[in-house]
């Protein structure tokens, strides 16, 4: 049963009562100060009340008593900076992405508009660097402003550094004050979560932060481009959660350096254009046995291409067509409008071995996390990498991460399971998540000289 929160049976909290005795009159709406100017008030209610620690609209505010009331919340939010960040100027079709970037784009700005109308519980948008998550994030808090409502947007670092700040002796305002603020504001848009120090204090004013508003579910717009097992396991553990939380990822270059981000150069598998399901043979050369397995195989794979969910893994001698079918999967994905990444993984580890050269034009990290959020990747000849320790960590955190995140990847192998990193291995026999097919048939080769 809902809580009756009129100005007449309920009490306003006493900070805000406290607020009401330093200045009489409120700066905004000229009425009884209630609200300190800020058009809401926190009502003092029971623990156990669905409406406890929520933020309400100020009973005395009508929304048209003051014209400069927009602006003084866009000051106190952070955002006048931000002031020309909307979801119209956004551009969701810059001209060095791809197709499927650009339909990635352009899904996510759908996604955040629906969530800019109707802000229910929070929003995570993730991508590299300069995928444009900030403007999104700032354009969500630009439509809230529209409407005459609180939002306060802050990066993680700046956030942590003013609380640090309030211990100081000449601080504005105390630290409980504006813990509170930010814990208690109709919307908080935290940006870069993250790429704070991950100090423990620094790790348990976060938890305490986003686990208050989570609890109250508090409208929150978090962007990161952390995978979420970097995260406070916590913290990362409510950020899974699909009943709170909106995940939208964001597969784009980089807008501000273009050409540090261009996934159709880098990760180009045009020579594999041919592998489609129409060009594969399951049948010649072949007796009924291996016809049956390769045509089982074949259809599974086909299945798999229609609604990419979870991992696919093909085994099988070199040369039976695992390469094919998973060439084809990722060519099926793309004239869909998908985004897809295709490399063997000794390419792949050499990939990112490359951004270590001092001539290299992107960054290690940005190129690992293009990778590891690819919305649907292809990892080709698993097991035929370097076996050296910096290429088995990176490619496990690479594994793990889609693991965590249950992303559509298809992996191929010619080794047996047994050769296979055993944390990987754990991973790949989950049949929760991956669909594994072996492939018995001769290769194509062999197949051609029994036809002679």
């Amino acid at each position: 049963m809902g809580s009756d929160l009129s100005a007449d049976n309920t009490q306003i909290s006493s900070n805000a009562e406290a607020e009401q005795e330093d200045s009489p009159t409120c700066p905004t709406c000229g009425l009884s100060n209630v609200c300190g100017g800020l058009g809401y008030v926190r009502f003092d209610l029971p623990v156990g009340d669905p409406n406890f620690g929520k933020l309400f609209r100020c009973p005395n505010y009508r929304g048209t008593a003051n014209p400069d009331r927009r602006e003084k919340l866009r000051k106190l939010g952070n955002l006048e900076v931000f002031r020309d960040k909307t979801l119209d100027n956004f551009n969701a079709a810059p001209r060095e992405a791809s197709s499927a970037q650009q339909n990635s784009l352009a899904r996510a700005v759908e996604a955040v508009r629906q969530y800019a109308e109707a802000p229910e519980g929070w929003l995570l948008l993730e991508g590299p660097y300069g995928c444009g998550k900030t403007h999104l994030a700032a354009a969500v808090g630009n439509v809230r402003l529209d409407r005459e409502e609180g939002v306060i947007f802050i990066t993680t670092p700046d956030l942590l550094d003013y609380l640090r700040q309030t211990y100081g002796s000449t601080a504005e305002s105390g630290y409980d004050e504006l813990f509170d603020r930010v814990k208690n504001a109709p919307m908080l848009i935290l940006d870069d979560l993250g790429s704070e120090n991950p100090s423990g204090w620094a790790q348990e004013k976060l938890f305490q932060l986003l686990n208050h508003r989570y609890s109250y579910a508090l409208p929150t717009v978090i962007t990161t481009n952390t995978e979420l097992t970097a995260l406070d396991p916590r913290i990362a553990s409510r950020l899974r959660d699909v009943g709170v939380i909106r995940r939208i990822v964001i597969n784009a270059p980089d807008y501000r350096s273009p050409g540090h981000s261009n996934i159709g150069a880098l990760w180009d598998f045009s020579v594999y254009r041919e592998m489609t399901f129409d060009s594969f043979d399951p049948r010649s050369g072949l007796s009924l046995d291996y016809r049956q397995n390769l045509e089982r195989v074949g259809s599974a794979a086909w299945e798999f291409a229609e609604n990419p969910s979870g991992w696919f893994f093909l085994m099988g001698e070199s040369g039976t067509g695992k390469t094919h079918l998973a060439a084809a999967i990722a060519n099926a994905f793309q004239a869909r409008g998908g985004s897809a990444i295709f490399v063997t993984v000794p390419d792949l580890l050499d990939h990112l071995r490359l951004t270590f050269n001092p001539g290299s034009n992107v960054s290690f990290d940005h190129r690992f996390t293009e990778v590891k959020n690819a919305p649907l990747l292809v990892l080709d000849d698993l097991g035929t990498e370097s076996a050296s320790a910096w290429a088995k960590e990176k490619l496990f955190q690479i594994v793990n991460h889609r693991y965590l995140t249950r992303m559509a990847t298809v992996f191929t192998t010619s080794k047996e399971l047994e050769a296979l990193d055993s944390r990987i291995r754990t991973r790949l026999i989950d049949r929760r998540i991956c669909r594994i097919y072996a492939i018995t048939a001769p290769s194509y080769a062999e197949r051609l000289n029994q036809r002679k």
